[in-house]
């Protein structure tokens, strides 16, 4: 029941409007995980576990359907990437050291943005909120079907005047 006051400043009503959303966000992200206590691994290493799992069952699904489970699964590999590029590190050399782990059953294995090296999530103490980050990849994939579906529509033939 104890309140608290945070006072924001900025440059320009721009920062400060930046500044104030951010804040948003983080206490948004506080209170879903105080209502939700689960939590996973960050560092990108739960969108690799999820990434091999599409995969794997990709290889198992006939058809169409399995190109586009490979896609969304590369998708998902590309957020370490992401990670990697936002904190100045190697990409590539740090995803492709982090695939090896995974494939050899370090299942904690993700991106350490403050030594710049693949380390272990729990080790290191970095966890995400595991209701935002449901959201996150409910609402890309919600993204994605609406893009598909407007590209059958662009495709399809017109309809024939009369």
């Amino acid at each position: 029941g104890e309140a608290c006051t945070i006072v924001l400043r900025g440059a320009s009503k721009h920062i400060l409007g930046e500044a104030e959303r951010s804040l948003h966000d983080a206490l948004c992200v506080l209170t879903s995980t105080v209502k939700d206590s689960r939590v996973i691994y960050g560092g990108g290493c739960s969108e690799m576990i999820m990434s091999k799992a599409v995969e794997e069952l990709a290889a198992k699904t006939p058809g169409k359907r399995s190109l586009a489970m490979e896609c969304f699964a590369k998708a998902l590999r590309a957020i370490p990437s992401i990670i990697c590029d936002n904190g100045g590190l190697d990409s590539s050399e740090l995803v492709s050291q982090m695939r090896a782990c995974h494939a050899k059953g370090d299942s904690k294995t993700g991106i350490n943005i403050l030594t710049g090296e693949v380390g272990d999530m729990q080790k290191c103490g970095v966890v995400e909120c595991f209701r935002v980050k449901q959201q996150v990849l409910l609402s890309a994939t919600e993204a994605a079907e609406m893009i598909i579906r407007v590209d059958d529509i662009i495709k399809c033939t017109p309809r024939q005047r009369e």
